[in-house]
């Protein structure tokens, strides 16, 4: 970690990023944490920015959040790469070390199931994936550690089909394809994971089952979605996307500030009051 008087700089990266709630989460770390001397900001970078914005980085700088689309584009431009980032091909945090080198890692994967065991899932036996996009790949490789059994993946497209059972393949998986036109079956799951975008579950709604399992959406706004409002008025569990992304931000400053544990209460009350005033 850098000398204590070094003004210390981070940021979120990505294109488009005004919406990113991570300054508002790493910054309410950094006060209740006492860093006073660093700042977190974010930048509107796409990929064919990405380079440059890199290369100008210097020793001020502690680490970097990285999202669509440049979460795979970082990884040549790193040192080295964690087994969890390379196992899904994607890293959303960049950390720069005292000698300078660039070490990628992805804190999305470990953010899930941290999320999953605060709402009391450590293990299931079998679960239903919607989508199959960057994210659906991590849900994958967190359920790597967790699921027992098969995962249904529901997807529009046999290409996409094919993609995430080759993610299953290759994080060791049961993968099985459904056809997104059935995707109601999958709300019958003990754990169903929604990574679509806003608006695509919203027909799934009327189809909860009297007696659901455990829904994890990972969107944040707006939130509730159709179906976690659905979801709760049955009485089921639901992880929302703010749980997710507070959690994998507590890995991301944990990484870049040295100092452990981040606080986990304090970041999600800044995120929660963050949301409510949009």
């Amino acid at each position: 970690m850098a000398s204590a008087d070094r003004r210390h700089r981070a940021a979120v990266l990505g294109s488009p990023i005004a919406h990113s709630l991570s300054p508002v989460l790493h910054r309410a770390a950094y006060a209740e944490l006492g860093l006073t001397d660093w700042s977190y900001e974010r930048f509107e970078i796409d990929e064919a920015a990405l380079p440059g914005f890199v290369e100008s980085l210097d020793t001020t700088w502690a680490g970097l959040s990285l999202t669509m689309p440049l979460k795979r584009a970082v990884i040549p431009l790193l040192d080295s790469v964690s087994g969890t980032a390379a196992s899904v091909e994607a890293v959303n945090t960049v950390v720069l070390t005292e000698d300078g080198r660039l070490t990628g890692d992805n804190t999305d994967i470990p953010g899930m199931v941290a999320a999953l065991r605060e709402r009391g899932v450590e293990k299931t036996d079998s679960a239903a994936v919607l989508g199959a996009g960057a994210t659906a790949s991590s849900a994958l490789a967190a359920l790597a550690g967790m699921c027992t059994g098969p995962v249904t993946a529901y997807v529009r497209s046999q290409e996409r089909g094919r993609e995430m059972r080759g993610w299953g393949e290759r994080l060791g998986v049961d993968v099985r394809i459904a056809d997104w036109a059935d995707a109601e079956q999958a709300l019958r799951a003990p754990l169903v994971i929604a990574t679509t975008p806003a608006g695509a579950t919203d027909a799934l709604a009327a189809a909860v089952p009297d007696r659901p399992g455990t829904l994890f959406d990972v969107l944040y706004e707006p939130w509730p979605t159709g179906l976690a409002a659905a979801w709760a008025d049955r009485s089921g569990p639901v992880v929302g996307g703010l749980d997710l992304l507070v959690h994998q931000a507590v890995l991301q400053v944990e990484q870049m500030t040295g100092r452990a544990p981040a606080p986990l209460a304090a970041m999600r009350r800044a995120g929660e009051a963050a949301l409510a005033a949009r």
